[in-house]
């Protein structure tokens, strides 16, 4: 495995302190303290090459887990190796390999060039001239960056800025690539844009993806596989085709039709709205979508047919609320 992670645990020490300006005084020469357990024992593997989704409410641990897989935090317990190297202690050769993109973080330089933030990031990461050349023109090209390579990032709009992050965290041709939010706040263009080059490099490049979203939209694009993580433990790890066969239990049917030649009445199947020309039913998973077209088949003329299903955002709410999360 690329990417083994075996018990992960952080936990914060976080000072406490009462309202009130007496309160504030005392906590001056007596503090009090809590403890939370951000992430708490968990465990998982990922190949080399693929792209895993890593979810969770706000306050999780998703974002403490990225930070330790990073190497930005030092875990309390567990082990993390990346391609065989643990990210704290070989942090220096470990950063050369990884490339990382915080949606409300920059690591371009505001007042300068794009082009001139890639050229810092250049001898940063010492990277040789031929082979910088090649990338940087390479992903000027994939991320459409030609008409704005020039202007300083202040100058840029949100999605200009994050397909600049985006390249900025792959002129050094990295193995693994951390996303955290990375379509946050963009138009609907710029986001599929970004879904679009996300999979081609790792399809091209094979580069490893792990990617926090809570864009569902993001997660159902890009990923086959997706871990959950609530009040710091792992909950779900697997494909997302088994969430949906787990939380999809009933299919909600639209039939565009021509007349009804009588009332539609078929055993436990209940009928949401019939008008003119439109009946919308809800057919249990059990029954089958099959069964109802071939009973109104007989009764009507069908004209078309419309599955309409729960989005993966109410999938998702309905396993959190299971895990009470």
């Amino acid at each position: 495995m690329y990417i083994e992670v075996k018990n992960l645990c952080k936990t914060f020490k976080i000072s406490k302190r009462s309202s009130g300006l007496a309160n504030a005084f005392k906590s001056f020469f007596k503090k009090n303290y809590s403890y939370v357990k951000a992430v708490e024992n968990v465990s998982f593997t990922i190949k080399k090459g693929e792209i895993v989704g890593y979810i969770g409410p706000n306050g999780a641990g998703k974002s403490t887990t990225i930070k330790m897989l990073t190497g930005i935090l030092k875990p309390d317990g567990g082990e993390i190796l990346v391609g065989g190297m643990n990210p704290f202690s070989n942090r220096k050769k470990y950063v050369a390999k990884i490339g990382v993109v915080f949606g409300q973080k920059t690591q371009l330089w505001w007042d300068i060039a794009v082009e001139e933030s890639f050229d810092l990031l250049k001898e940063i990461y010492k990277i040789d001239d031929e082979s910088y050349q090649k990338t940087k023109n390479e992903l000027i090209s994939l991320l459409n960056l030609k008409e704005i390579i020039k202007t300083p990032v202040r100058q840029l709009s949100l999605g200009e800025r994050m397909r600049c992050e985006i390249a900025a965290s792959l002129l050094h041709s990295p193995d693994i690539l951390f996303l955290d939010e990375p379509t946050i706040g963009l138009d609907a263009v710029s986001k599929e844009n970004i879904r679009k080059f996300i999979k081609k490099i790792n399809k091209v490049h094979k580069v490893t993806i792990i990617l926090t979203s809570h864009d569902m939209t993001d997660i159902e694009s890009l990923t086959k596989r997706i871990i959950v993580i609530g009040h710091g433990h792992k909950v779900y790890d697997g494909t997302l085709d088994n969430i949906k066969q787990k939380y999809i239990n009933e299919k909600i049917v639209e039939i565009i039709h021509n007349r009804l030649e009588k009332p539609f009445k078929m055993r436990n199947i209940k009928v949401l709205k019939s008008e003119k020309n439109r009946i919308v039913l809800n057919v249990n998973a059990s029954i089958g979508v099959s069964k109802v077209i071939k009973y109104l088949s007989d009764i009507c003329e069908i004209t078309d047919v419309n599955i309409l299903n729960d989005n993966l955002d109410q999938i998702i709410i309905k396993m959190y609320a299971d895990y009470g999360l």
